[in-house]
């Protein structure tokens, strides 16, 4: 991975783990989740306007990635639902890269260093231990729907990276992917039993719609350029590397303990980057 790429997934990392941190400190997730979902609209729409009409040969990936997020967003409600996020956003976010590499490799055919898939496996496995060895963590279902939910992740960064490929632009490609997301996202509101998520988010989510929504386009947009550049198991493996920096957000602003996990958890994902990084 070249520098000013590995670089700029750095900085995107660090960057997911600001909104995040805007998720995790407000008191209402759907909302939360709901407003980043929707906050991708005003950039898209400018985006859209300014730039050219998506490939043809990228329009099935963009129809792909709406609907598996649907799936993923499913999931990742039903988690929140009966646990906390802290809890489930490590499963779910380290086991994506892990789906990504074991996909990769298996059927897709991408050769990879061992020195690489050991990084991935340190940077996944660092990442998945801050829910599973919680000592809270004892619902069969949170660990399930957790890990149904990076199982999507993993899907979904496949079909973008491969679909970024397709595109003339990285940046057109995630416009219209964002805007199909959202526009099919209240189906999954409502079937949740969700109401009038647009009021709720207006009213309480004017904030995250505004700054956590234009920040993870940005962000993510950034990391499906990576896509691009580099084997898609390494960025996603680098990208969720945030939640080293969401460790020390916690700490120095939800006031959030250091526990000895999150100390294993640092060491592991700054071994595993390190690895990543010597290639």
């Amino acid at each position: 991975m070249e520098n000013h790429v590995f670089f700029l997934v750095l900085f995107a990392t660090f960057m997911h783990a600001v909104w995040n941190g805007m998720v995790k400190n407000h008191p209402d997730k759907v909302v939360a989740v709901a407003a980043i979902a929707f906050g991708h609209f005003p950039l898209a729409i400018i985006a859209i306007i300014f730039l050219p009409v998506p490939t043809k040969d990228c329009i099935p990936f963009i129809i792909a990635s709406a609907i598996i997020h649907q799936g993923y967003s499913w999931y990742l409600l039903s988690a929140y639902q009966i646990g906390d996020l802290t809890k489930v956003y490590p499963m779910a976010r380290g086991f994506g890269p892990l789906v990504a590499t074991i996909i990769s490799i298996l059927i897709l055919g991408l050769v990879l260093k061992s020195l690489i898939i050991l990084s991935i496996l340190l940077i996944c496995f660092g990442i998945m231990m801050l829910g599973l060895l919680d000592k809270g963590n004892k619902n069969f279902k949170v660990i399930q729907f957790s890990l149904i939910t990076g199982f999507f992740i993993g899907l979904y960064s496949l079909v973008d990276g491969y679909g970024a490929r397709a595109s003339l632009s990285p940046i057109v490609y995630m416009s219209w992917a964002f805007i199909l997301h959202a526009a099919l996202f209240p189906i999954v509101l409502k079937i949740k039993k969700q109401n009038n998520i647009i009021q709720r988010v207006y009213k309480n989510g004017k904030l995250v719609f505004w700054v956590g929504g234009s920040l993870s386009f940005i962000i993510y947009t950034i990391v499906v350029w990576a896509f691009t550049k580099a084997p898609i198991p390494m960025v996603g493996a680098l990208r969720e590397s945030s939640i080293f920096f969401s460790i020390f957000i916690g700490y120095f602003f939800l006031k959030e303990k250091i526990t000895p996990t999150k100390i294993c958890s640092i060491v592991l994902i700054l071994v595993g980057v390190t690895g990543l990084k010597l290639y």
